[in-house]
C-alpha cells in the first residue's frame, strides 16, 4: 500500500493512498503520524480529484546515518581520509530536524549563507510501533513502510563545520533542507533490501545504486538507536547517500532553477525544483 498526505485547494491536508496514481481519501480524521499510531485503519474509500501531494509525514524526530561504503569512499578520497574503522561497526547519525521539511514538487530554498548547495538520496524508514532496546531480529517489524529522502547540503559551509568535531549544523538547517515523498510504501510492500535507486538534474542521471550496498541495514539501525532509548511512530531513520547519489562525489554543484528527481524502485520519484539563492 502506499499512503500519502495530500490537500485539495485550500483545505485541511488529509491521509488518503495512491491507486493507479490516483489519490483515494481512506476516511481517516488525523494526520499520518496518528494513523500509524492508530494501526492503519482503512475506512471509507473515496476518490479525490486536484489532490495536492504533500510531504507524507511531519516526522517525530529525524535521524540520518551513514550506511554506503561507496558514499563514503568517494566522498572522503576528495578530502584526501581513509574511511574510519569505526564506521564499519558503529551506525553513527545525526539528528536533524523535522519543521524543516518539505514534499514532492515543492521548491528547495537556497539558503543565502552559502554558495555550493547539493543533494543526497536516501532511503528512509518510518517508524510504525513504540519501542525500546529493540534486537536485530525484531527490528524489522518495527517498521512501517518507506520513502524518499532528499537530504540537502549546504557544502562549504559543512566544509568549515566537520574540522569542529560538532553537527553537522547550520550545512543541514535550513527551511526546507529535508524533502520527503512522495508517498510512504508499507513495508509489507517493499523489498527494502534490495531496491535500485536513481537521481536525476536536469533529466539527466548523476547516480544509481541499489540498497543492497548498505553495510548497516535498518534492523541495524534500529536497534543501535533504540538503546535505552524508546523509539516511537513517526520517527525516521535515513540511510545514508547512496553512491553516487550526491553532486560532491562528482564535483558537481547544483544551480538555481535545477530539476531533481530521486526514484527508488517501488517508491515512486520525488522531484524538486532548486529555488534562487536567498530568496
Amino acid at each position: 500500500m502506499k499512503v500519502v498526505t495530500y490537500v485539495v485547494g485550500n483545505g485541511k491536508p488529509r491521509v488518503g493512498m495512491l491507486e493507479n496514481s490516483s489519490v483515494v481519501d481512506i476516511g481517516f480524521d488525523g494526520d499520518m503520524v496518528a494513523f500509524i499510531e492508530a494501526g492503519a485503519p482503512i475506512g471509507k474509500q473515496t476518490h479525490v480529484e486536484n489532490a495536492r501531494l504533500l510531504a507524507p509525514l511531519r516526522p517525530r524526530s529525524l535521524r540520518d546515518f551513514l550506511t554506503f561504503e561507496g558514499h563514503m569512499h568517494n566522498a572522503l578520497t576528495r578530502l584526501g581520509r581513509p574511511i574510519p574503522q569505526e564506521w564499519y561497526t558503529v551506525p553513527a547519525y545525526y539528528k536533524g530536524m523535522p519543521d524543516t521539511v518539505i514534499g514532492p514538487d515543492e521548491e528547495i530554498p537556497w539558503p543565502a549563507y552559502t554558495n555550493r548547495l547539493d543533494h543526497e538520496l536516501e532511503l528512509a524508514a518510518i517508524i510504525g510501533r513504540k519501542g525500546k532496546d529493540i534486537s536485530k531480529a525484531d527490528a524489522p517489524g518495527y517498521v512501517f513502510g518507506y520513502t524518499i529522502w532528499n537530504d540537502m547540503s549546504a557544502r562549504d559551509v559543512q566544509t568549515r563545520e566537520l574540522p569542529i568535531g560538532m553537527g553537522p549544523a547550520k550545512a543541514k538547517d535550513w527551511d526546507g533542507s529535508n524533502v520527503l515523498g512522495p508517498c510512504i510504501v508499507t513495508a509489507d510492500a517493499l523489498d527494502a533490501s534490495n531496491a535500485r535507486m536513481i537521481v536525476r538534474v536536469n533529466s539527466e542521471v548523476w547516480g544509481e545504486d541499489t540498497s543492497a550496498h548498505m553495510h548497516h541495514t535498518f534492523a541495524d539501525l534500529i536497534s543501535y538507536a533504540s538503546q535505552a532509548q524508546t523509539l516511537y511512530p513517526g520517527d525516521v531513520f535515513g540511510s545514508g547517500t547512496a553512491a553516487g547519489g550526491s553532486g560532491l562525489e562528482l564535483d558537481r554543484p547544483l544551480k538555481e532553477g535545477d530539476i531533481v528527481e530521486m526514484e527508488i524502485e517501488g517508491i515512486g520519484i520525488l522531484r524538486n525544483r532548486i529555488g534562487k539563492k536567498g530568496a
